[in-house]
């Protein structure tokens, strides 16, 4: 994840709840999902995004990592 911060990209502050983590990222995956917007590559792409933003925070090793300040946790 390049640069990009997946606090704000989900829409939910650092001091926010894996629960509301996991909320706010069911509900733009549902807005976003390429099974709902065919032939958009806008969508497709901003799923990807919010997809990555959240598998990088689920993950509590690269979280506390992000948090830090720890550069680009999200890439492997």
């Amino acid at each position: 994840m390049s640069n990009i911060d997946p606090y704000s990209t989900l829409g939910v502050g650092k001091d926010s709840s894996d629960a509301e983590i996991k909320r706010a990222w069911r509900k733009l995956a549902r807005q976003y999902h390429p099974d709902r917007n065919p032939n958009d590559a806008t969508a497709t792409a901003k799923f990807q995004k919010i997809s990555e933003a959240y598998r990088g925070l689920e993950d509590p090793m690269k979280k506390q990592q992000y948090d830090m300040g720890g550069s680009n946790p999200f890439v492997q």
